[in-house]
């Protein structure tokens, strides 16, 4: 698929989703197309020991990560391309849109882990108006082989020291980069003039970086951060919130 932009994604990362949701901000103002493509934290982490670098549920939520995008995967080979941007909205609505349930016995490792079973699944695609008999892919690693390539295809246009999004303007020759990483989601000129200045930064041959780790809780209803309200500040260091002792 030819786009103006290719986006990489992992559906559990809300920083990625805020990015997606400010990417569609402006796609409907402009005239450009997005490619939704897979990276997931759960292999890029392969190799990391979890108890030691990221907060105790990250484990689980990362390997739920993955098993959504077997799903995306059997998706897009069944139903095109296409069908990835309206099943990305949809994990990231049932995610991340969603008030936590205060009321529950759940802790957020089970929390986070459900998000990679049958029962979370087919609501999500049945919102996305995909067939429930996809949520078969949750349990196949066959597809894992098809994620790590482009996994290793989004690390390979920005080096190994990302996150999630990755964003790749003007592909196949365009420049790549992890982010930009917001908290919250600007008003439709603030998100245009936003696009403007981050393309503006893109299309400069000899940019590399431009990164702080102070970030703010995103602007979510699952963070408990309602809209007009700012989150609090974290320091994420190495990807994660834990900090160092």
């Amino acid at each position: 698929m030819n786009a103006d932009i290719n986006f990489y994604f992992d559906p559990v990362c809300p920083f990625a989703w805020m990015t997606s949701k400010w990417v569609r901000q402006v796609q409907a103002q402009r005239d450009y197309t997005v490619d939704w493509r897979f990276i997931s934290l759960r292999l890029i982490n392969a190799h990391v020991d979890y108890a030691a670098h990221f907060p105790p549920e990250y484990e689980a939520g990362h390997t739920a990560g993955l098993r959504l995008l077997r799903v995306a995967a059997r998706a897009r080979a069944e139903h095109g391309r296409e069908s990835i941007a309206r099943l990305y909205e949809a994990f990231g609505t049932h995610i991340f849109e969603a008030a936590p349930d205060t009321a529950g016995q759940r802790s957020e490792a089970e929390v986070r882990e459900r998000r990679g079973t049958r029962e979370f699944v087919e609501p999500v695609l049945a919102r996305a108006g995909l067939p429930l008999e996809l949520a078969e892919a949750l349990d196949d690693d066959s597809w894992d082989r098809e994620i790590r390539q482009e996994t290793d295809e989004a690390l390979a246009l920005t080096g190994k020291d990302v996150g999630t999004p990755i964003i790749h303007f003007g592909p196949p020759a365009g420049v790549a980069f992890f982010g930009p990483v917001i908290s919250r989601l600007p008003d439709d000129q603030s998100a245009a003039e936003l696009w403007d200045h981050v393309v503006g930064l893109a299309r400069f041959p000899g940019f590399a970086e431009l990164k702080r780790s102070l970030r703010e809780q995103p602007q979510l209803p699952a963070f408990g951060v309602s809209p007009g309200t700012a989150g609090q500040q974290e320091d994420w260091h190495g990807g994660s919130r834990r900090q160092k002792k």
